[in-house]
């Protein structure tokens, strides 16, 4: 593309002018063509076409500064305007364009002539002197504006604003021109012949060169700038530095060529070559120029360029002249062509802006409301991506169990008070199990509620649910409950920085964001229920509870209550009282709580249905009461299930007899609820709390009802008539160690409300798995797993018959439990089981239908509702039972099972062994001659599989085997990539040790260094570090940068890496990581490299932004106002606007997201 130049001289135009100057009587109204040039060149091009010429207007409105020449083409007068000198681009295009139609309000069509860079492709046989139309083409008006300062990871440049399409009888006309051109030729040669005849001064600039000097360089191949010689010097005609020869366009073909399509315009040269194919790949561009973006919504026209370079270092003035007669030749042939009547029914330029303005009007509204609706979808998929647990379901459970007035003991206590009222406060609630602590818990909230405390956030850490059980998950439901009022978007950046949720946050971000979100909030109310409920609570893990605890604790810019509850277990005990006084640390004492304990007893005895008999006997009712509130103890739960007891004695003696042997504790409580379970009914009671106690979820009603409709002892495993017909009778089998509970459905996409049958307390659950021997036979593990293992197979073994998946779910509820869980709970048990290893053989082995619609359940290695990217086939018996039956494993090995046979998530056999870590099956596995080096699956080989999950002692024994080290293949690329993703320090150090190579690249993520760079792994980082690891390759300090990882920032920095490759400065600007942000400015890094402010400005981070604009960022680089137009943040505009952003040169996107935003300033 050339670079712009008014050099040409007076001399030449004014010969132009005196030759073809013929006043006219023409009123400034009769002027209906706009022919606008960008340089002086184009403008002798363009007047040397005209077929008269009026010479230059008399008057014109005092601050029109454009130069013109007015004139005649065919019926069409026509006005030609000529950028002011120096001044080119895309803003001084738009104020010539908005000029020219003040100066001349009939003009109803503009045309864009003059010279631009080609961009020849293999699709596309460009070469010097032919012509590019902008033609619209898939969705785009003919041009398109890019960022061009603006690169993303893969180099790829963001389009920033799209333009309208030229009229549509201009469309019409090219087309008619084009119909005319293939069947008579184009004929340009003899028209400029003819031109230069008359104007022989002119031959020398505007006559086609010699084709000798139309020379296409390779990509690679750069000018190098010695002395100001030129390309034919410098470069020369090499051919290893030139592309193929074209062969010579033929008498048969136009030459010079025409092509229509996309022109792309941007406010800088484009001269890199590469960059110019990377764009003619992917957007099919065919030329490049700076000024047509400026022009197509402020100017309806169409654009036509000569083709005078190849947008790329070597310079080619030699050729601008006949490129600007070629472009002007077709310009005065569309005209031409064009009726003036055409012309002059068709809307001014100014009445199509006007209608263009009036249609933005309308669609405003539409605009809103598509911008509401993307907020919703992107809420939506925020809320997918997290899937955080819901704890409102825990708080409506306690809610129910609440009686008027409990918990006032607390409420009213001055130690609550002074908790609402101090800055930063933290209350710690304990209490021995089945104090209350929960339905306590669910007081205070409903108190903070009533009170106003908002934004109030709070969790209920659950034994029942596995989902609610870590810290992490906490996280994921602390920050959706803040995320609906949030205005920092910080859970979006986040989201953005999870590669819009391909990937999934670590506890590290999900704590940071939720504390730069706590930050930006004047108040905010936290209650956690049961940390003693929490499996991730240590108090020095990174991940753990009570570590988190302290950390939030001493947060400085925060002012955040905090109120847990818990049972006064020793680590919890020991961590608090290290950063929370004695005055915040309450026990719950049975005293305290008597009062409560009292009202809830006398609610039961009075208004419960179970006690109706009693409600004419007052004395029966007062002594019920006083012999449970005497022996209560402080316990909630123990005066329940004495409750639950007392509710089946049908008659006084009955009631005399409960009272006087009632149980001292819990668990002499659950003893004795076990033993009354009617003989009958012990068998499916057994099953059902089996399958509470070792799930993982609660159960739905319908699953459990399944459950103990099944048979494993006769030859009919299920039959659906053997169902209990009134559903709410489960609770009839182990009532008071079980409760139903109404929850909301969130899967099938849908919100149905559903019932699940839950343990009723944590100390039901910690008595059965007890070592009491009264309950060890039944629900000790081992035999517990081994019998939800055989019920779940029975009930599989049942679907051996034809059936769609969505009726098999639906007819069969169980169905989906069993597909996902019975292999967890059978390797627990079938080393032993020998009930179960029978089950297991004759559903492995007789490879029946029931074992195909398990597949489908199970879609190899993922739930039917949570579909793999990638869908498996079916994979063989053996291939699962590598998922750690050791015994299934030798019995279809003696059977002849192929070892190496492919299929599923993880290839083979001998990769599902090492990624789970089954040492005994590997060894098995390679024993009987598995290829140990055998390709495919998720992880490529079995090497990387165990690299990836931390399976040291299988890494070593394969390798020991023979694995090969450096294996190619899989999402991780190879082992040691795979290890240092995951943080798996030990192996990364034994594969480096063995030979690894420590560059090695691969995979969807890069090389060692880069991905543990980005997962925050800072041990493996200096590690790789000191073995020599490239700190260069794949950028790891732009990997660190955009995950929030500032000790490895600062460790690769200490290191020597390359400040601005990658533009880490960019991507910490886009993650909203302002300590990282500093850090590199103050380490020197390029302040507009890679666009950090327009990055900023994207996703909202305005201390980021007025950080960079403070350090002096260039305001305009890479669009900032349209990222944050774009990204719908207005306080970010306006501060763009009172620092002077340009908003004369925005594209139309930008115009159109940030014009409400202006009104407001």
């Amino acid at each position: 593309m050339p670079k712009r130049s008014h050099s040409d001289s007076e001399e030449e135009q004014a010969t132009v002018y005196n030759e073809r100057k013929k006043p006219t009587g023409c009123s400034i109204r009769e002027y209906t063509v706009g022919w606008i040039c960008a340089i002086a060149t184009e403008g002798v091009a363009a007047r040397c076409f005209l077929d008269e010429e009026h010479g230059r207007p008399e008057s014109l409105p005092p601050d029109d500064n454009n130069n013109y020449i007015l004139g005649k083409i065919g019926k069409h007068n026509v006005v030609i305007a000529v950028l002011p000198a120096g001044e080119y681009g895309i803003s001084s295009a738009t104020a010539v364009a908005k000029d020219i139609l003040r100066s001349f309000p009939s003009i109803r069509i503009g045309l864009m002539v003059g010279i631009g860079g080609g961009a020849p492709s293999r699709k596309h046989d460009i070469r010097l002197g032919d012509i590019v139309v902008s033609i619209p083409r898939d969705g785009m008006g003919g041009v398109f504006q890019y960022d061009f300062g603006k690169s993303i990871q893969d180099q790829v440049f963001r389009p920033t604003g799209f333009q309208a399409q030229p009229p549509a009888f201009l469309r019409t006309a090219v087309e008619a021109l084009k119909t005319d051109y293939e069947m008579k030729g184009n004929g340009f040669d003899e028209a400029i012949a003819h031109i230069l005849d008359k104007n022989k001064r002119l031959r020398k600039g505007y006559s086609r060169p010699e084709q000798s000097s139309d020379r296409l360089y390779r990509s690679e191949v750069v000018h190098s700038l010695e002395d100001g010689k030129g390309c034919a010097t410098v470069c020369g005609d090499d051919p290893w530095s030139l592309v193929e020869p074209r062969p010579e366009r033929t008498d048969e073909e136009d030459n010079p060529a025409i092509h229509y399509g996309l022109i792309a315009s941007a406010n800088q040269l484009m001269k890199d070559a590469r960059i110019r194919d990377k764009l003619a790949s992917e957007r099919d561009v065919l030329c490049f120029e700076m000024e047509a973006a400026g022009l197509m919504n402020h100017f309806p026209c169409l654009v036509v360029r000569g083709i005078c370079d190849y947008s790329d270092s070597h310079k080619n003035k030699q050729w601008q002249g006949y490129a600007a007669m070629t472009a002007a030749a077709y310009a005065k042939d569309l005209l031409c062509l064009i009726p003036s009547n055409t012309i002059e029914n068709e809307r001014t330029a100014i009445q199509a802006i006007e209608a263009l303005s009036s249609i933005e009007g309308i669609t405003e509204e539409i605009r809103n409301d598509i911008k509401h609706l993307r907020v919703i979808k992107e809420n939506s998929a925020i809320n997918h991506w997290l899937s955080p647990p819901d704890p409102s379901v825990n708080y409506s459970k306690a809610s129910r169990q609440r009686q008027d007035g409990s918990g006032s003991w607390f409420l009213n206590s001055n130690e609550f008070s002074s908790w609402k009222a101090v800055r930063n406060s933290l209350l710690w609630l304990h209490g021995k199990s089945g104090c209350g602590k929960t339905i306590l818990s669910s007081t205070i909230i409903k108190q903070l509620t009533d009170e106003g405390c908002q934004p109030l956030i709070y969790f209920f850490f659950d034994f029942n649910d596995a989902g609610k059980q870590t810290l992490e998950n906490m996280l994921r439901s602390l920050v959706s409950q803040l995320y609906p009022t949030d205005e920092t978007k910080k859970l979006e950046s986040l989201y953005h920085s999870c590669q819009d949720g391909r990937t999934q946050p670590t506890c590290e971000s999900l704590s940071e964001t939720l504390l730069s979100m706590i930050e930006q909030t004047k108040e905010v109310w936290l209650v956690i229920d049961a940390l003693d409920e929490c499996r991730t609570r240590s108090s020095t893990s990174s991940d753990g509870l009570l570590h988190w605890m302290e950390g939030f604790k001493k947060a400085e810019r925060t002012n955040i209550h905090i109120l847990v509850t818990s049972r006064p277990e020793n680590d919890i005990q020991n961590s608090i009282s290290s950063f929370v006084s004695a005055k915040n640390v309450i026990p719950i004492q049975s005293d305290i709580i008597a009062g409560d304990i009292s009202s809830y007893i006398h609610e039961r005895v009075r208004k419960s249905k179970g006690f109706k008999r009693w409600r004419s006997h007052r004395d029966v009712q007062d002594e019920i009461e006083t012999m449970l509130i005497e022996k209560a103890n402080g316990m909630f739960r123990w005066a329940a299930c004495q409750l639950d007891a007392l509710e089946g004695c049908l008659d006084y003696p009955s009631v005399i007899e409960t009272l006087k042997s009632l149980p001292e504790t819990l668990g002499e409580t659950y003893a004795r609820i076990l033993d009354n379970i009617p003989k009958s009914y012990q068998q499916k009671a057994t099953r059902v709390l089996q399958f509470l106690t070792y799930s993982k979820r609660p159960l739905r009603i319908e699953e459990a009802i399944d459950i103990i409709a099944v048979n494993t002892e006769g030859e009919e495993y299920f039959n659906p008539k053997h169902r209990i017909p009134d559903r709410d009778e489960i609770l009839c089998y182990c009532s008071s160690l079980v409760v139903l509970v109404t929850v909301g459905d969130h899967s099938y996409k849908k919100e149905d409300v559903v019932m699940e049958l839950q343990l009723a307390h944590l100390s039901v659950k910690e008595y059965l798995t007890s070592q009491n021997e009264n309950v060890s036979e039944s629900f000790g593990r081992e035999i517990a797993s081994g019998s939800i293992a055989t019920v779940c197979l029975g009930y599989l073994l049942h679907l051996n018959f034809d059936i769609s998946t969505e009726k098999l779910v639906n007819d069969y509820p169980l169905a989906k439990y069993c597909a996902e869980n019975w292999l967890d709970f059978a390797k627990v048990a079938e080393a032993t089981n020998k009930q179960l290893q029978k089950f297991i053989r004759k559903f492995f082995c007789a490879h029946n239908i029931s074992y195909k619609n398990w597949g489908r359940l199970y879609y190899n290695d993922e739930v039917l509702f949570n579909p793999p990217l990638v869908s498996y086939e079916l994979a063989t018996p053996l291939y699962y039972a590598a998922y750690g039956l050791l015994n299934t494993v030798e019995h279809l090995l003696e059977n002849r099972a192929n070892f190496n046979a492919k299929g599923g998530r993880y290839g083979n056999p001998l990769q599902v062994a090492s990624y789970n870590g089954h040492k005994s099956i590997v060894k098995l596995l390679l024993d009987r001659g598995a290829s140990i080096n055998a390709e495919g699956g998720v992880y490529g080989n079995s090497l990387q599989a165990a690299s990836c999950n931390g399976h040291k002692s299988i890494v070593k024994l394969l390798l020991d085997r023979g694995a090969s080290i450096n294996a190619e293949g899989g999402d991780y690329g190879n082992s040691l990539q795979a290890a240092s993703y995951n943080g798996h320090e030990s192996i990364v150090k034994l594969l480096l040790d063995r030979g690894a190579g420590i560059n090695a690249e691969g995979g969807h993520y890069g090389n060692s260094l880069q991905v543990a760079s980005y997962n925050g792994h800072e041990s493996i980082v200096k590690l790789l570090l000191d073995r020599g690891a490239d700190i260069d390759a794949g950028h790891p300090l732009a990997s660190a940068s955009i995950r929030g990882h500032e000790n490895i920032v600062r460790l690769l920095l200490d290191r020597g890496a390359d400040i601005d490759a990658g533009d880490p400065l960019a991507w910490a600007s886009l993650g909203g990581h302002e300590n990282i942000v500093r850090l590199l400015l103050d380490r020197g890094a390029d302040i507009d490299a890679g666009d950090p402010l327009a990055s900023a400005s994207l996703r909202g981070h305005e201390i980021i932004v007025r950080l960079l604009l403070d350090r002096g960022a260039d305001i305009d680089a890479g669009d900032p106002l349209a990222s944050a137009s774009l990204g719908g943040h207005e306080n970010i505009v306006k501060l763009l606007l009172d620092h002077r952003v340009d908003i004369n040169a925005r594209h139309p996107l930008r115009a159109a997201l940030s014009r409400g935003y202006e009104k407001s300033c």
